[in-house]
């Protein structure tokens, strides 16, 4: 784990007359540092990488659905193209692409 300075000011500054003043009458310096950590999880964390997958996820089952669109589309144009050109021959063989109705 990766330490972590607390927000705000990194390093207090000391003026020199209120350091030189401590010094002499051996004064202790006390340090306020105001810190915002709370028991709470932070989700903002989490939503980005949710947010990402989830578009990631919508936009797989989209290609797959336009994928099977197309497909569909290209099934029945083949099957009508088919039925329309009739027994095709080549060579004295000759094949009957679709069941006439």
């Amino acid at each position: 784990m990766e330490h972590r300075d607390p927000p705000g000011v990194l390093a207090p500054h000391i003026p020199a007359d209120a350091y030189h003043r401590a010094q002499a009458t051996g004064q202790p310096f006390v340090f306020v540092v105001q810190d915002n950590t709370s028991p709470a999880f932070p989700w903002r964390r989490l939503a980005y990488p949710f947010a990402i997958a989830g578009a990631v996820v919508i936009g797989g089952w989209g290609l797959v659905a336009a994928l099977a669109w197309l497909l569909d589309i290209a099934a029945h144009t083949a099957t009508v193209i088919a039925g329309a050109a009739g027994p095709v021959g080549i060579g004295g063989i000759t094949l009957k692409l679709a069941r006439s109705k």
